[in-house]
């Protein structure tokens, strides 16, 4: 067989490892659904074997994911969102901005975004729903930041995380000042 037309074996190994542990299948598990024989299995996750594209299909359709997630590499999935950019929603009642830079993927319970605020009126938001934690690390300038009856003064390179579940309050004291809000979800 050529070299260019053997199967990728190390990005095989690594995408069946990956996905039995996703599926949270022992490798006797998968193998029993997949009709191969355990040693097979062994075999490909280990970068030794020699799967036929039989064995392969065999194994997608017992993992549920697609042909490709097994023989092609992993790509990192890089998202930039450049400053002035992205879904960004003003506050009413206060010169605060907030620009969603990600949201929450599934299988996780966390929404991101950029801060931007000026002294003044502070952003006073009620309550969100019951277990939120809501983590802010301030970029530029000052501000008070928490539990609205007891924000704590924050500097650049400071963090608090705070229940959002309770009345809370973002006050810039200086101009443009800017924060990473993570919304954290129970």
């Amino acid at each position: 067989m050529a070299q260019g037309s053997r199967a990728p074996l190390e990005v095989i190994a690594a995408s069946l490892q990956r996905e039995r542990k996703r599926a949270g299948l022992s490798l006797a598990e998968l193998a029993r659904r997949a009709g191969i024989a355990k040693s097979t299995l062994s075999q490909l996750e280990a970068g030794t074997g020699n799967p036929s594209v039989e064995t392969l299909w065999a194994l997608c359709v017992a993992l549920d994911v697609p042909f490709t997630r097994l023989v092609e590499p992993a790509r990192p999935k890089v998202q930039v969102i450049r400053a002035g950019e992205g879904p960004a929603v003003a506050s009413e009642r206060a010169d605060y901005v907030a620009t969603l830079l990600a949201s929450c993927p599934p299988n996780a319970r966390r929404d991101i975004y950029l801060i931007t605020a000026q002294p003044g009126t502070p952003r006073e938001s009620d309550p969100h729903l019951p277990g939120v934690i809501e983590h802010v690390v301030l970029s530029t300038g000052r501000a008070l930041v928490g539990v609205a009856d007891d924000p704590i003064e924050l500097h650049p390179g400071d963090y608090i995380a705070y229940p959002g579940d309770q009345p809370h309050v973002f006050k810039a004291l200086e101009p443009n000042t800017a924060a990473v809000m993570i919304s954290e979800y129970p």
